[in-house]
């Protein structure tokens, strides 16, 4: 089985990916994680970087953590990318690191203060179920608030819509975004992580 990342998102920017086949970058500073942005804030500080853009995927399975975190209500989805085509579309971007975060608790920092280089990608160690996979771009001049990674519809290995979608609705949705050029091969589904049926049918064993 091919190692797989997955974007937690809303429906508009599964638009945005399909129409324009490009990922998007936005800044750090207003994610809810503060010690987060504070690490990249200070990782642009020591290497003179004036522009910082990251995006967060995940390398976990689907989980209901994921969903209610990061796609929470009806208008959530999930893009599943392969991992080793995302890698190399985003990296033949001169400056463009992709790597998995490291989670590390305060005493390990403590024995081991973190090296410049090594502040983009650190979360404390109570993140540590997420999982991260992050793109992440510094530019030395300050550009525009997001940066674009073009990458062909042959990395998406699917898209899942939310499980707290109306099945009557996803239908609809579904058939709208294999409407989008180029995009009727897609692999679109509706998640049934919070109702499936087949899970459904082993409660009757026995009865």
């Amino acid at each position: 089985m091919e190692a797989t990342l997955r974007r937690y998102t809303e429906i508009p920017y599964v638009i945005d990916l399909l129409q324009t086949r490009e990922l998007t970058l936005v800044n750090p500073k207003a994610w809810d994680d503060r010690n987060d942005s504070f690490y990249i804030e200070q990782y642009a500080r020591a290497a003179g970087v004036s522009s910082t853009y990251a995006l967060c995927l995940a390398e976990a399975p689907e989980t209901y953590h994921h969903w209610r975190v990061f796609s929470h209500g009806s208008g959530g989805a999930c893009i599943t990318f392969d991992k080793s085509k995302i890698i190399k579309y985003a990296t033949k971007h001169h400056g463009v690191r992709a790597e998995s975060v490291q989670y590390c608790t305060i005493s390990d920092l403590r024995g081991e203060p973190p090296q410049t280089e090594e502040l983009p990608f650190l979360k404390r160690y109570a993140y540590a179920d997420e999982k991260e996979f992050r793109l992440f771009y510094g530019a030395k001049s300050k550009g525009e608030p997001i940066y674009r990674i073009p990458i062909p519809l042959s990395a998406i290995d699917r898209i899942t819509l939310s499980p707290w979608l109306p099945r009557a609705v996803a239908i609809h949705v579904k058939s709208t975004l294999k409407s989008i050029n180029g995009c009727s091969n897609l692999r679109i589904s509706r998640s049934t992580l919070v109702e499936n049926e087949t899970w459904k049918e082993f409660a009757g064993n026995g009865i």
